[in-house]
């Protein structure tokens, strides 16, 4: 079968704040970009990632109309996850195991809900709908949203256990098919690999119309780097989170913390 392509199986890992002022994306600003494409309306953006908590307020989908009916993906039920998980903000969600141990897969869910939090984190930061008055503990209290508050969200879990996540070859290259076949616009992938088998993958997703996007990471070179990818890469953001720590000579140290000294 010459259409047959074989890879070596490898494993894939996660990689890891939206500064929607530098992109000009700030939503209670005029924005042509984010306003006229209607904050993302109807986009529909596959997230292949470790699963994902649907309770979370950056996924509610109050004020969504009904699915578009490009959409052709399906929602899968597992443990703890049933139908009512999917909605109109979450309009699929599957899993994969294919290349997986045993190990690994008793640690987390047997269903597209995420146990170590990452892909809810990758997914709202895609696609997050406006939530205001959220903070951290009370620190950089304002509004969280995502990037295309209003896009449509398509779960792919194919990185699995309760550490940093981790994934084959197989789950994630079986991930990127369905997306193709299921209608995403837009593919978002914030995972690093040893080898381009995934890169290959994404290659394939762009040529049927596909807009892939992966996260840079902190090694190089790298698949996600590819010239037919989008790499998105953190940068340095505009505040800080000082605390003080009292050492036991009285001595005061001024250190960056997520716990406030006035909290």
């Amino acid at each position: 079968m010459p259409w047959l392509v074989a890879t070596p199986h490898r494993m894939a890992v996660v990689t890891d704040e939206g500064h929607w002022d530098f992109l000009g994306l700030n939503h209670q600003m005029p924005s042509e970009l984010l306003h006229g494409s209607k904050y993302g309306e109807d986009i529909i953006i596959g997230v292949i990632d470790t699963g994902i908590g649907p309770e979370s307020r950056s996924l509610n989908d109050e004020g969504y109309g009904p699915v578009p009916a490009r959409w052709r993906g399906e929602c899968q039920v597992g443990e703890p996850w049933d139908i009512s998980n999917c909605s109109r903000k979450i309009i699929g969600a599957r899993f994969y195991t294919a290349g997986m141990d045993e190990e690994t897969l008793k640690s987390d869910y047997q269903s597209p809900r995420g146990v170590n939090g990452h892909g809810t984190h990758t997914a709202s930061t895609a696609a997050g709908s406006i939530v205001e008055a959220a903070s951290f503990h009370g620190l950089a209290a304002g509004a969280a949203r995502g990037g295309a508050p209003r896009a449509r969200i398509a779960v792919y879990k194919s990185l699995w256990g309760p550490g940093s996540g981790s994934g084959s070859s197989a789950t994630v290259l079986a991930a990127i098919d369905d997306a193709i076949h299921d209608g995403v616009g837009v593919l978002s992938l914030s995972i690093g690999a040893i080898l381009d088998t995934n890169s290959f993958g994404a290659l394939h997703a762009v040529q049927k119309g596909i807009t892939v996007v992966y996260s840079a990471g902190n090694d190089g070179p790298m698949p996600q780097t590819a010239p037919w990818v989008i790499t998105m890469a953190a940068s340095t953001i505009d505040r800080s989170f000082p605390t003080v720590i009292t050492l036991g000579n009285k001595q005061q140290i001024v250190v960056q913390n997520t716990r406030s000294s006035n909290g």
